[in-house]
């Protein structure tokens, strides 16, 4: 039987594209799902959930997408600049993060922003959740790399570094991360929060992608897509997928092998067949499509994603070690709206939001 997959690409020319893939041949072909002129500035930003699919612009709004119903369900409004990152966690929150230094936890129930916090001296480059969703780590122009406890909603810990990292990811494990300044990708220890390996890029990275929990794909500003190896700290294959530098990578798991989707500056999506073996091995097309526009990030929408259980939440931790050993237990929490108390600490004054209007227009086909 065929997957139910769509790709989601934004672009320069505020157009928002979707495309349906079809799974049941050798060659995997596209067919248009929709393409939506919802935004008035280039799009920045994209995620999907098991439902709904996000963009942010550089308009300062987030559009949201109804991907059962095929409708636009209505826009967020509460940051004051350019949205830069976005993330669902499970099916019941939407993280965002924005040049106004905000994070804002967004609930899927009313689509309410239920708290914000002034996470950075600056812009909000990336942010991460833990696969339990107990913790976020976040990156921002102040040169710092911030762990959120979400569960008391409190910094956990910052770590100082000396440049602007511009990419942060949890492993899917959730036992380190990784953080990107320019061409270089910094493997941390959860438990330790230091460094405990560096790989060095041959360019700028502009996109990376765990592919398991050791192998990470990384793009940057030329055509080459590398993998690497973290626990070696080696690169481990390469190959050009597309004629200019490449935007934005994602993957997802289809049987026995992943699918890398590549989106570049020259206008297409391609998606490529990797087995993840010992000896990793160049993947092959499976199948691309041309949207004929500037790609500027990149999501894969799937129906059948893990939903996650809500939990009783676990004890508070303050420090990193108390931080590995909550993470420890079994028990899984997800951001349960009681359960996030994300404020300003240094502006008691408490900022009036704006709450996402739940409207519901038929998208353009």
């Amino acid at each position: 039987m065929a997957a139910v997959l769509e790709l989601i690409a934004g672009s320069y020319e505020q157009i928002a594209f979707g495309y349906r893939v079809k799974t049941d041949e050798k060659e995997w072909t596209t067919e248009a799902g929709f393409t939506h002129h919802a935004h008035t500035a280039s799009i920045s930003a994209a995620a999907a959930s098991e439902r709904f699919v996000a963009t942010g612009s550089k308009d300062e709004t987030i559009q949201l997408y109804d991907m059962k119903k095929r409708t636009e369900h209505g826009v967020l409004l509460h940051h004051d600049g350019t949205i830069t990152c976005l993330e669902f966690y499970g099916t019941s929150h939407l993280l965002s993060g924005g040049e106004d230094g905000l994070i804002c936890v967004w609930s899927r129930k009313k689509w309410e922003c239920l708290k914000s916090i002034k996470a950075h001296q600056g812009h909000v480059t990336s942010l991460s959740v833990h696969p339990s969703g107990k913790l976020a780590l976040s990156v921002g122009t102040d040169k710092t790399l911030r762990t959120w406890n979400l569960i008391n909603g409190r910094s956990a810990f910052i770590k100082n570094i000396k440049q602007n990292a511009s990419i942060v990811r949890w492993s899917p494990a959730g036992d380190k991360y990784v953080a990107v300044v320019k061409d270089k990708v910094s493997l941390y220890d959860l438990e330790t929060a230091s460094v405990i390996g560096t790989i060095t890029n041959a360019t700028r990275i502009s996109s990376i992608k765990f592919l398991n929990n050791s192998v990470l794909a990384i793009a940057g500003d030329d055509e080459i897509v590398r993998f690497c190896d973290l626990g070696k700290e080696e690169w481990v294959c390469e190959f050009k997928a597309h004629e200019t530098r490449v935007k934005a990578i994602d993957s997802f798991m289809m049987e026995d092998y992943c699918v890398l989707v590549t989106a570049s500056n020259d206008g297409f999506i391609k998606m490529w067949k990797l087995y993840l073996k010992e000896e990793l091995e160049s993947p092959t097309l499976l199948g691309e499509v041309n949207t004929t526009a500037r790609l500027t990030c990149l999501a894969v929408w799937k129906p059948s994603s893990v939903q996650q259980t809500a939990e009783e939440p676990a004890a508070e931790a303050t420090t990193a070690k108390e931080l590995v050993q909550e993470l420890s237990k079994t028990k899984r929490v997800r951001i349960a709206a009681e359960e996030v108390i994300l404020e300003d600490e240094s502006k008691p004054k408490k900022k009036k939001k704006k709450k996402g209007r739940a409207v519901e227009n038929k998208v353009e086909k």
